[in-house]
């Protein structure tokens, strides 16, 4: 087998240094009973409301807006709320796909509905590949779009593709969006994947995995602009660290330095904003883990009422309450402690939970 280390040089571009990222911003507190989980933003709200209604000409708006400004990483976000909204309420999309069948977004929407189905599966290799020509269409059907690439990355992983493949895959994205968020999420994902001793998704990394993935995640980190989500990787990273069996360990300053580079993106945002709440979410779950209590209130304050099924549904079937509960034990009660029961005895499938659907993190 090819080490693992030589994957990383196709996955990287030449490093840049970018100037430091601003301090975090302060914000009123939340008050106690103000929290939603997986709040759309006011551009896709509406969407989703169309499509309760069984019409989807609002997702057609917002998916063409997105593609005609290039605007990937709303685009991918969409894509996934919308696909997992089409998962449990289909009607509308299947209408919308009768109505435009070759349209990119149909095109797009549907590959991620078609990954989305068959990802729980524990026949998802075999089945995964019945799904490879929607991808092709939807990547043909606008060459620009990073996002079909991203889910063929996605594909790749839960197909078991070999490295190679992968990195063809990967170089195809980065050429379209050097600096796109969703891309770099699933090459962290599959080089944590590549070094375990079984395919899956088995937490277990006995060749020292972690190592691998915060190299790839700094060294991308460095790469990117300061304002890029892509510098929330090494966060990732550290996030995927604490929520498996660890392995080898990790030094202590290597995950504080991830995480205060997302504590400097999440300053870049407006506080109590669904847009970078999910980014903010992992940062909290991060912070708790190396008792990092001043910051972790701290992003309280940013994140507001928006809470994000996952990393939560990592720790319990009730994501938004042990969000609540986490808040006001951190903001009222023992501030130098994390609540019993914070960190998962082993780690937890992500995804569907009492009936609430949310876009897979695979």
């Amino acid at each position: 087998m090819v080490s693992t280390m030589a994957l990383l040089p196709a996955f990287l571009r030449t490093a840049r240094m970018t100037r430091q990222a601003s301090r975090l911003a302060a914000a009123p507190p939340p008050a106690d009973d103000e929290a939603v989980l997986d709040a759309p933003d006011d551009r896709l709200s509406p969407a989703l409301v169309a499509a309760g209604r069984g019409e989807y000409d609002a997702a057609a708006a917002l998916l063409a807006a997105t593609r005609r400004a290039a605007a990937w990483e709303d685009r991918d976000r969409y894509v996934r709320r919308l696909a997992a909204f089409a998962r449990s309420r289909p009607e509308w999309f299947e209408d919308w796909r009768a109505a435009a069948p070759d349209d990119p977004d149909v095109l797009l929407v549907g590959t991620q509905l078609a990954v989305d189905r068959v990802w729980p599966s524990p026949a998802r290799a075999e089945l995964l590949r019945e799904v490879s020509p929607l991808i092709t269409a939807a990547a043909r059907a606008d060459d620009r779009d990073p996002v079909p690439w991203r889910i063929a990355l996605d594909h790749a992983r839960g197909s078991r593709a070999g490295h190679r493949y992968f990195e063809e895959l990967w170089e195809a994205a980065v050429r379209r969006a050097p600096h796109h968020y969703g891309c770099h999420v699933a090459a962290l994902r599959y080089l944590a994947a590549f070094c375990c001793t079984v395919w899956g998704d088995t937490p277990h990394t006995p060749h020292g995995s972690h190592h691998e993935c915060f190299d790839f995640a700094e060294l991308a980190a460095l790469d990117a602009p300061a304002d890029s989500l892509v510098q929330a990787l090494p966060a990732r990273a550290a996030l995927g660290y604490l929520t498996a069996d660890r392995g080898p360990e990790v030094p202590r300053e290597r995950l504080d330095a991830a995480a205060d580079r997302a504590v400097a993106l999440s300053g870049r945002f407006p506080a109590a904003d669904p847009w970078p709440a999910e980014v903010r979410n992992k940062l909290l779950y991060v912070l708790v883990g190396l008792e990092r209590w001043d910051d972790a209130r701290a992003q309280l304050h940013l994140i507001g009422p928006y809470a994000t099924s996952y990393p939560w549904n990592r720790v319990s079937d009730d994501p938004l309450g042990h969000f609540m509960r986490l808040r006001v034990h951190l903001l009222t009660g023992a501030p130098h402690t994390a609540p019993a029961g914070f960190l998962p005895t082993s780690p937890r499938p992500s995804g569907e939970h009492r009936g609430h659907v949310t876009a897979p993190d695979h």
